[in-house]
């Protein structure tokens, strides 16, 4: 083998997630998905990581060892790497299954902790998450501010022992079920010179007097997102998260997390695993038909190895943010151009034949959360900005 062919070797290796630990571990996700689903019944989702909460099914895969797969055994976590995170969440979105209740605080709040976190906030949180028995909301958005977050006009003041928080976020999935809710507020007064300072996250108990969180359902009468209302909440110091001033650094390196991972590029998998299915049965599936599918999948793989690749600079502890915002832009198109790809291969192939009832739902599903794939973690628009100036462009 030639050095040259050597160093393509590595190179692709390092876009790949199947070293043999890797692999065993997908292997023990997936029996224990297959004998779960026989078990409770769950069918596969599209969006399942935003649609399907299953408290019970957070419950039993925490469990099993497969939440806070990163979490330190001393905070009741696997503490195995990133990359092995990565393989679990692969699995679980691969398989559409329930898994929005323990999302936001595993994928999130976890890191965050570790990073940021007091001692006695990991002891008293950590396990919980692990577990898969604790469920948090991020309080970034507004309505004036949308993917801006330079721009969020959320205050807390402090007092003696703490903080009184006062505004308003808008988008907190899952806000009405959290224990938390993970709000970025402005603790100093706004410097035009430097927008991004003066921010500090808090952990507000949704039940704190004060906090109103109102439904924002979708045209199908869903119910995951939310505006949450802070009127003179009152925060105790225990419950600042991190540094006072430092909101803004903590909150990118969040969005590293939220922006790369698989559910950027496998939220509409169950679909296409479906539709391929379904089209492998007609025998008379013409050329172009098998040419679009095999375009589909190589741009499905292309994105893989590209968040992949994201997932080893994060272990290596390297700054990935602009790498980030490029895999969300690519990823969440691919999943909206997916959906009406998919339903022209099915017309194309089936004609005015009636679709299989779990596939016509997963068409129906996905083609009504197609709007919100790329707004969720900053919308496309605001990330080719990260991306412009991390390029020096901006």
């Amino acid at each position: 083998m030639t050095q040259h062919t050597e160093q393509a070797a590595g190179t692709f290796a390092a876009l790949c997630a199947d070293d043999p630990e890797l692999a065993a571990l997908r292997a023990d996700v997936r029996d224990f998905l297959r004998a779960d689903q026989r078990a409770h019944g769950w069918r596969p989702a599209v969006d399942s990581w935003l649609s399907c909460w299953d408290e019970g099914f957070s419950a039993r895969l925490g469990a099993a060892g497969f939440v806070g797969v990163t979490i330190p055994p001393r905070y009741g976590g696997g503490g195995r790497g990133h990359l092995h995170r990565y393989v679990v969440t692969e699995e679980l979105l691969g398989h559409g299954a329930p898994v929005a209740a323990h999302w936001i605080a595993d994928r999130q709040l976890a890191p965050a902790l570790l990073s940021y976190g007091s001692e006695e906030q990991r002891e008293r949180i950590l396990p919980a998450i692990a577990a898969g028995r604790y469920f948090s909301a991020i309080g970034m958005s507004e309505h004036g501010a949308g993917s801006d977050l330079a721009a969020v006009q959320t205050k807390a003041t402090k007092t003696a022992d703490g903080w009184i928080l006062n505004g308003a976020k808008v988008w907190s999935s899952g806000a009405h079920h959290a224990h938390h809710i993970v709000v970025l507020a402005r603790t100093a007064p706004a410097d035009p010179e430097h927008r991004h300072a003066g921010f500090s996250q808090f952990l507000v108990p949704r039940g704190a007097d004060g906090v109103t969180v109102s439904p924002i359902e979708l045209m199908s009468g869903e119910h995951h997102f939310n505006e949450v209302i802070f009127d003179g909440v009152f925060v105790a110091d225990a419950d600042l998260l991190g540094a006072v001033g430092a909101g803004w650094a903590q909150v990118t390196s969040e969005l590293s997390f939220e922006r790369s991972g698989p559910e950027r590029i496998l939220t509409t998998m169950p679909l296409l695993t479906a539709a391929i299915r379904a089209l492998a049965t007609r025998a008379e599936l013409d050329a172009a038909t098998r040419i679009d599918v095999g375009h589909l999948v190589a741009r499905l793989v292309s994105l893989r190895q590209l968040s992949v690749s994201v997932a080893r600079a994060l272990v290596a502890g390297e700054s990935a943010a602009n790498q980030a915002a490029l895999v969300k832009d690519l990823g969440t198109r691919f999943e909206q151009d997916s959906v009406e790809l998919i339903a022209g291969l099915l017309e194309r192939a089936h004609g005015d034949t009636e679709l299989d009832p779990a596939l016509e739902h997963l068409l129906t599903t996905a083609r009504l959360h197609k709007p919100l794939f790329t707004l969720r973690g900053g919308t496309n628009e605001v990330l080719r900005g990260v991306v412009a100036r991390g390029m020096g462009l901006r």
